[in-house]
């Protein structure tokens, strides 16, 4: 058990290692709990003007930010922000398509890149999480995150989203070096701007590795699990003692020995994930979050107390955080999200 001070904030007590009572209910936040679902929020990127002017206006995107907390009281808030701001930092262009999502000039290697002005860009994220830091509950926890490297790397060279990272994958095989050279540069700046969220006052890290599925055997260990073990040892070797989640979706591997690699304090689990055996692989003492089906919240109903029933039941008395095995989706009506905190929070 951690010897540091008992927290108030419920979820940061969990990741810290803290006795859980056997009938107290988990802690609760979801991903893109801010998000398009919300009419607040669409009100808010309207006045925003476009959806990277929001994430660089701490203003805006500590408000947006807030809103669901407003809303449903969550026991976290996670950052406004977006995976892809490091690769704009790093000299990539970035913009979005309307209805089609992110698009970036592709790149072959790390040559072009560039971890000078890394800091001075990002710089209005760290505000963000500095006003956040003061303006939420004191029982709030604060979330930063960041895209895993090879996750990244994935929208870099394809310069878009992919179904299967085959962009990426290709590059790996056909020129590891240089693939290489684009992970470390991206292991670095996501050092420096995670470090800088912590500086900012954010209490817990989560890092995602949306893409993980993608990569199976050697070319998991290679580009999944040793770049994330390379940011978690350097994030640690800074003094950064913050809880770390990693949320390596949909991935092949085993976890309890995906969990032992990286040294993470807790690990998102997807849809698909069997929380038994997961728990089963990494022990009782790593923290798990997450599992339920977005799509599931988005039918409500009886289907999902059903199903929320069934992971409070599977996790009771474990180290758990409530959460969706993926984020909320635009066409999730609000009041069941409302619903899913009070099925959760009924358990206690």
């Amino acid at each position: 058990m951690s010897s540091s001070p008992v927290s108030q904030k419920k979820l940061l007590h969990v990741l810290q290692g803290h006795p859980i009572a056997s009938q107290a209910s988990p802690p609760i936040w979801l991903m893109r709990q801010a998000g398009r679902y919300l009419p607040e929020y669409r009100a808010t990127r309207e006045q925003a003007g476009g959806f990277l002017d929001l994430c660089y206006s701490p203003e805006l995107a500590e408000q947006v930010t807030l809103q669901p907390i407003a809303r449903y009281g969550f026991d976290a808030a996670i950052l406004f922000a977006d995976i892809l701001l490091i690769p704009q930092a790093l000299g990539q262009e970035l913009w979005f398509e309307t209805g089609e999502g992110p698009r970036l000039t592709p790149i072959i290697d790390g040559d072009a890149l560039r971890l000078d002005g890394v800091q001075a860009h990002l710089a209005p994220i760290a505000e963000t999480v500095k006003r956040l830091s003061d303006s939420l509950p004191s029982q709030t926890t604060l979330i930063g995150f960041a895209g895993a490297p090879w996750t990244v790397a994935s929208y870099m060279v394809a310069g878009r989203g992919t179904p299967d990272q085959a962009p990426a994958r290709a590059l790996a095989q056909k020129d590891p070096s240089a693939f290489q050279s684009i992970i470390d540069i991206l292991v670095a700046a996501s050092i420096d701007y995670l470090a800088a969220q912590i500086e900012a006052g954010a209490d817990v890290l989560q890092i995602f590795e949306s893409w993980a599925g993608s990569l199976e055997g050697d070319e998991f260990e290679r580009w999944c699990v040793a770049p994330m073990a390379a940011l978690i040892n350097g994030l640690r070797a800074r003094g950064i003692k913050a809880p770390i989640i990693a949320f390596p979706r949909a991935a092949k591997a085993h976890m309890g020995e995906y969990c032992t690699a990286v040294k993470c304090d807790g690990l998102g689990l997807d849809t698909g994930a069997d929380i038994d055996a997961v728990r089963k692989e990494t022990g009782p003492d790593m923290v798990l979050q997450g599992n339920l089906d977005p799509m599931i919240l988005v039918e409500g109903g009886e289907k999902l107390t059903r199903a929320v029933q069934l992971i409070l039941e599977k996790t009771r008395g474990t180290r758990h955080i409530f959460n969706l095995g993926h984020g909320i989706v635009p066409q999730t009506p609000p009041e069941n999200v409302a619903r899913l905190v009070e099925l959760v929070r009924e358990e206690g």
